[in-house]
């Protein structure tokens, strides 16, 4: 009697298994190089011919915007924006917004600065993460205040970011980094060393990286805002309570006046 064939039906069930980790993994991947503009893009697309409107993601209407208060405002030469992967990234020519080997912003800066941030921090931008990078050229900087390039890109970017909270920016939602001259735009110097004064002008620069948040991110905005109106409310209630102790006092005070001026009144006069 011979021998009956090893049943193989198996490989069937394990080549369907494999297929489906190959698939997951892929979508992990996926997922780690996730474009998130692109999908706001293709999602108001999606809406607008379902809705048969015009419709425009959140991230391309605010690059539309702040390119348009650049040039009402004739700073588009010095202030770019363009949009990645992650989100929209506004460029800042280093040598338009602060003095030489300085962190502090040039007075004739900050109008326009102030009416970027106002756009940015429009109320339809609030689950919109704010990361403000600074970079500078090549060239060593050795001073008390700035030992090197690292201190100066790194001031320069918190210089902007303080900027974000004095215009009520949420400071949870900020974040100052100094890159030093170590992401050049354009190469520094060319091949015999010799400094490319129009490239290091390039690369001196402060960038705003304006990204949409992440559902952490967003859980956690919400409850800081929940947090602040709710310390708000506090501070009103007491604020309230403080106010009408003191109305409360003098409408006594004035009780006890009279009382005493009626008491007054029956005594005889001439004692």
């Amino acid at each position: 009697m011979a021998d009956e064939p090893p049943d193989e039906s198996w490989m069937t069930t394990y080549a369907d298994a494999i297929t489906l980790l190959m698939a997951f993994f892929v979508m992990l991947l996926t997922f780690a190089e996730f474009d998130i503009p692109a999908y706001e893009d293709a999602a108001a697309a999606i809406s607008s011919e379902i809705g048969s409107r015009d419709e425009s993601s959140p991230t391309s209407e605010l690059q539309i915007i702040l390119q348009d208060v650049a040039t009402d405002m004739e700073a588009d030469q010095v202030v770019s924006i363009r949009k990645d992967k992650k989100g929209l990234i506004i460029e800042l020519k280093a040598g338009a917004f602060f003095k030489p080997g300085r962190a502090s912003l040039k007075d004739a800066a900050i109008p326009v600065l102030q009416n970027l941030v106002q756009v940015i921090a429009a109320p339809r931008y609030d689950y919109y993460m704010i990361e403000v990078e600074g970079h500078s050229d090549d060239d060593p900087i050795h001073t008390e205040m700035f030992p090197s390039n690292w201190e100066l890109s790194a001031a320069r970017a918190a210089s902007v970011v303080r900027y974000f909270i004095g215009e009520k920016v949420g400071s949870h939602r900020l974040k100052a980094s100094g890159y030093a001259e170590t992401h050049p735009k354009l190469p520094n110097r060319n091949e015999q060393g010799v400094a490319i004064p129009e490239n290091q002008a390039e690369n001196r620069r402060v960038n705003i990286r304006v990204t949409p948040m992440k559902t952490d991110q967003r859980e956690m905005h919400d409850a800081r805002v929940a947090q602040q109106m709710s310390m708000q409310g506090n501070s009103d209630s007491d604020l309230g309570g403080a106010l009408q102790k003191p109305a409360e006092d003098s409408a006594q005070g004035e009780s006890m006046d009279n009382s005493d001026g009626s008491m007054s009144g029956s005594l005889p006069e001439n004692n």
